[in-house]
């Protein structure tokens, strides 16, 4: 039986070139503070955080993933109880271990995991915390309001991440001739959405959407520092507006808002 835990996102992380310069662009635009880690023989850390709370994480882009094709980028964490187990569940259902269960000192143990259709999680068994801060609302300021799966078939994605992580199906949303768009849940409640991706979009991947006050001031503060709108400002059921959009050194990112 699965913990209350098991299934839960926990983290996101952002691997780019240029992290001072990241820093900086997500400070103005999300209202981020950073903190810098040193753990062990690991290269430096830094930590996103939101009125004091760490909310996610930066590296620099790893020299040994240069030249494979794959651009800076975010990658959330899914909570699990067996990270050696769940790489082994992945691999029996038809995705991929991308690097192998190991220890991270005083965190915890994680791998990095994909889907049969190519989307890219992290999965981590954390040690356990001393003094674990309350959980905030989804909806808190600078914290992750959505995770969303643009999938190779939604069915098939849905029905692997049930199958490996628990998530239930909350509803389907019409989406008209892109389908349907399934908002799911983790323990009873909402946490993101999934959707087969349209045939224009080149890979399956998970996209995750910070929190911000209004988005059209959002908009004007990724546009003053040198990002791009891909997707928006666009209204979604329930009346929050989002936008889909790049930073300054390519990573993908999304922004959730509850006006304009």
């Amino acid at each position: 039986m699965a913990s209350d835990t098991h299934g839960k996102f926990i983290w996101c992380e952002l691997m780019t070139p240029d992290t001072a310069a990241a820093a900086k662009f997500y400070g103005s635009v999300v209202g981020w503070t950073t903190k810098e880690m040193t753990i062990g023989e690991m290269p430096p850390y830094t930590i996103f955080e939101a009125d004091g709370r760490g909310v996610a994480g930066m590296m620099t882009f790893p020299a040994e993933l240069e030249g494979q094709g794959i651009p800076p980028n975010w990658t959330g964490y899914v909570c699990v109880d067996d990270v050696d187990q769940t790489a082994k569940d992945y691999e029996a259902n038809g995705g991929q271990v991308r690097r192998p269960p190991e220890d991270i000192p005083t965190i915890g143990r994680f791998a990095i995991v994909a889907d049969p259709h190519g989307a890219v999680l992290g999965i981590m068994t954390p040690l356990p915390m001393e003094n674990p801060q309350p959980e905030l609302p989804m909806n808190a300021p600078g914290h992750i309001g959505w995770h969303e799966l643009m999938g190779g078939d939604m069915e098939e994605a849905f029905a692997f991440y049930s199958k490996i992580f628990g998530w239930t199906k909350d509803h389907d949303f019409d989406m008209g001739e892109m389908g349907a768009y399934r908002i799911f849940a983790e323990h009873g409640k909402q946490i993101g959405g999934m959707m087969t991706k349209p045939a224009n979009v080149p890979m399956c991947y998970w996209g995750y959407y910070f929190n911000v006050p209004a988005i059209d001031s959002a908009i004007e503060r990724v546009n003053a520092g040198g990002g791009k709108i891909v997707v928006g400002p666009m209204e979604v059921p329930g009346g929050s507006w989002i936008i889909n959009a790049t930073d300054p050194q390519g990573a993908f990112f999304c922004l959730v808002a509850p006006g304009r």
